[in-house]
């Protein structure tokens, strides 16, 4: 537990802080230790053998409130003793529940069709903060008892310290095989024009096809970057080079076809990273990462240590170690597909902490915290394009305030310019509103 522990204060306390004012944080129940540092967290129950990995561990609602940000476990109030402050809120419990993604884990039975923990049953959703980046404000409270205590600490800079956007190919285009085109073309009886693009699809080519709208994102990902700098900014698109045997895996993504090879070329000229999309059979059977891994780069011809879930299918913590297995470095899994939001409690990336070995892993974990789909789709979040944008720029000001990263995955399907979807206005909107910071 000493690394785990030692990582999460780290983390908490931010990567300006100096090792010295580290050290005068402890997190012990003994009072013989107390003296020993400035500040003292002190253990909740969180951690007891009897108990941990159980459903007795979870929090209990309502959770109780330090300084107007809710507290998972312990209590809301300090202590002086001597020099030693001591903090009854357990910080370190109440982050390692949510980087972890702990509940999930524990309340393992609880799956959508998909075998995916739905946000809507998640603690941060039910308690109210699935809009916060909690563990921030753990951090913030904990700087703030270190200047009480006499050590001289800064805040992070009111900034966005990274920007992905980020664009899944899950369909390449909509008219371009034979099913397509002749299903267009039959609903073109009704509705003339899109037969008339059916053809022009199938026959023209794919820069004629209504999804393919690469041009469009890749326009305005670039104009940004160049704005704020391409250190602050990435663009990527992942990209499934397996599966096939599931409908969620259909259409199958033949990477031999003209029409992908020219997007990977395309993507290569523009400068958007590619990253492997693992598909949705590896989501049920990780050991399929390390083939699809290779598949990927011996088509593109670039080794690649990024990935993201088809389906956003990250089911169990544990799976996490069938990435690392493969030579993935990050991961850009991590949201919930009904609720956007901070997943992980933070917007910070963070290192994945296998609680099956109880290790801190080489892994970075990249928190996604909007989705296109999950803003508009009737089962999830259901807004319309007014509250989808403030939903937004809420979002994106929480991540500002805690110099934090942001990650914003949009598909090409929603950008298509006759969709009556209000994704294509919306990324331009943000795009814009994002060049100002």
């Amino acid at each position: 537990m000493s690394e785990i522990i030692d990582y999460i204060i780290r983390f908490l306390l931010g990567d300006h802080i100096s090792p010295n004012i580290l050290n005068q944080v402890g997190y012990t129940s003994d009072p013989d230790e107390f003296h020993k540092f400035k500040l003292i967290i002190l253990p909740s129950s969180f951690f007891n053998e009897e108990i941990f990995k159980t459903e007795q561990s979870l929090p209990n609602l309502p959770l109780c409130i330090w300084e107007e940000t809710p507290i998972l476990f312990g209590e809301a109030r300090t202590e002086q003793i001597g020099e030693t402050r001591i903090l009854y809120a357990d910080l370190i419990a109440s982050t390692f529940f949510l980087i972890t993604r702990y509940e999930e884990l524990v309340r393992g039975k609880e799956r959508d069709v998909h075998g995916r923990f739905p946000g809507k049953e998640s603690l941060p959703y039910r308690a109210g903060f699935i809009d916060r980046p909690l563990v921030e404000e753990y951090g913030k409270l904990l700087r703030s008892q270190l200047r009480d205590v006499c050590c001289d600490i800064a805040e992070p800079p009111v900034q966005i310290k990274k920007i992905y956007l980020t664009h899944d190919l899950d369909q390449i285009a909509h008219f371009r095989n034979i099913r397509g085109m002749i299903g267009g073309f039959l609903r073109g009886i009704k509705r003339p024009k899109e037969g008339q693009k059916a053809l022009k699809s199938f026959f023209g080519g794919l820069r004629y096809d209504p999804w393919y709208t690469f041009p469009f994102l890749y326009k305005l990902n670039n104009e940004l970057i160049r704005e704020i700098g391409n250190d602050r900014c990435e663009a990527i698109i992942f990209i499934r080079a397996g599966g096939g045997k599931r409908k969620e895996d259909k259409p199958f993504s033949n990477l031999l076809h003209p029409d992908y090879k020219n997007l990977i070329r395309y993507s290569k000229r523009k400068g958007i990273l590619i990253a492997l999309h693992s598909s949705y059979d590896a989501g049920l059977n990780p050991k399929l990462i390390i083939d699809e891994k290779k598949k990927l780069e011996h088509h593109t011809q670039i080794v690649t240590h990024y990935n993201r879930n088809h389906y956003l299918d990250s089911r169990e913590p544990e799976d996490m170690q069938a990435l690392i297995d493969a030579g993935i470095t990050d991961d850009f899994t991590l949201g919930y597909a009904d609720m956007a939001g901070f997943r992980l409690g933070t917007c910070r990336p963070v290192q994945w902490i296998n609680l099956k070995t109880m290790k801190v892993t080489s892994l970075v974990l990249h928190s996604l915290a909007i989705m296109d789909g999950t803003l508009s789709d009737k089962r999830y979040m259901y807004m319309n394009a007014h509250d989808a944008y403030l939903y937004c720029e809420q979002l994106i000001k929480c991540v500002e305030s805690y110099n934090g990263e942001l990650v914003l995955l949009w598909h090409n399907t929603s950008v298509e310019k006759t969709t009556q979807s209000y994704h294509r206005k919306l990324y331009k909107d943000l795009i814009k509103h994002l060049q100002s910071k």
